[in-house]
């Protein structure tokens, strides 16, 4: 198997996969997963769409992270694994799709307005 590489998304995080065949490490941006993040939840995140399809130590995961925070970073990686993994095998498509590992979160921050402090907050208002 040559490696399948994928693209996930989330916020300003962009997350670039290479999967190979192999026992189950995941390397992130040269770290093992465990020292990347070391949240177990956040670990947990990136890890359910492999749990899903019970497919965790089948495969090595050489990951490309860059932009926004710990849990976009997290979110954008768990895209990027699923649409791997749809790529070896179309099957699993409706499987990580009905978890909601194929959407991708389209919510990104609201741009500030000129004139205010923030995007939607406004400068308090004095009557005199």
């Amino acid at each position: 198997m040559e490696k399948i590489n994928a693209i996930g998304r989330r916020k300003a995080a962009v997350a670039r996969v290479y999967l190979t065949e192999g026992t189950g490490n995941i390397i992130v941006n040269k770290r093992p997963l465990d020292v990347y993040f070391p949240s177990s939840i956040l670990q947990y995140v990136v890890k359910q769409p492999l749990q899903t399809l019970n497919v965790a130590d089948k495969y090595d995961i050489l990951v490309h992270l860059d932009g926004g925070g710990y849990k976009g970073q997290a979110e954008a990686l768990r895209l990027a694994i699923a649409r791997a993994l749809v790529k070896i095998n179309p099957e699993d498509k409706p499987a990580l799709r009905a978890e909601g590992f194929m959407t991708r979160d389209p919510r990104t921050v609201e741009r500030k307005k000129p004139g205010q402090p923030k995007a939607r907050k406004r400068f308090q208002f004095s009557k005199r």
